[in-house]
């Protein structure tokens, strides 16, 4: 079974969105990911729910949504209204983290926990049963094109025996940062099954290329 690659959004041309988005989706993305920053709990910002529903007009695929932002639990039904079919929140960002997965999974979305570098993967420990997917980050969230950190290998692998131990088998672990060809196979060797990554993608000779060279089996 191949990995699947979730291209971010977050290096493609602002100005033409739509294009890139079909663009992927004919390249064979698997999952199309959507960066989203409020300037608060990342130092930049992107995009809100009205850009989101226009990017749904342009794939079929599901649409991976990364909430960078402070009190997600205010604005999840409106990125789920407009199309999220992935609803990730971070761990950091959430002051009752439980409620708030179950909120997404409420509106019919999967759920996603998003831990940054510096949080143990312990932080899961007591929503275990409520989430759809980790994202453990391999940069410091808020730009894209960072330096991939290698101690994020090493996280991937504890994430995926805490949720076997649990009995979560099913639970995908994401990774997102700095992903490249050159770290893929450490990545699903680990335990990873989807694979973000932007800046590679986009700076390949083709989309296609870019996305084929991060399937591993």
């Amino acid at each position: 079974m191949f990995v699947q690659v979730a291209p971010s959004i977050l290096s493609a041309d602002f100005a033409a969105l739509g294009r890139a988005v079909e663009e992927l989706t004919n390249a064979g993305a698997d999952l199309i990911h959507v960066d989203v920053m409020d300037g608060r709990f990342v130092p930049n910002l992107t995009i809100g729910p009205p850009v989101l529903a226009a990017i749904r007009e342009h794939t079929n695929l599901p649409l991976d949504v990364h909430l960078m932002i402070e009190e997600p639990e205010r604005s999840i039904a409106d990125y789920r209204k407009a199309g999220a079919d992935v609803i990730t929140v971070h761990a950091e960002a959430c002051k009752h983290l439980q409620r708030t997965l179950t909120m997404i999974r409420d509106l019919g979305a999967e759920a996603g926990v998003a831990l940054n570098p510096a949080t143990s993967e312990h932080a899961l420990q007591y929503v275990l049963d409520d989430i759809d997917l980790v994202l453990v980050m391999s940069v410091n969230p808020g730009f894209g094109g960072q330096s991939f950190i290698s101690s994020s290998v090493h996280k991937v692998a504890n994430v995926r025996k805490m949720l076997n131990d649990a009995g979560r088998r099913a639970v995908q672990i994401e990774v997102d940062g700095g992903v490249t060809a050159s770290n893929a196979q450490n990545l699903v060797t680990a335990g990873a099954g989807i694979l973000v990554a932007g800046s590679y993608i986009f700076s390949a000779p083709t989309l296609g290329e870019g996305i084929r060279s991060l399937r591993i089996k």
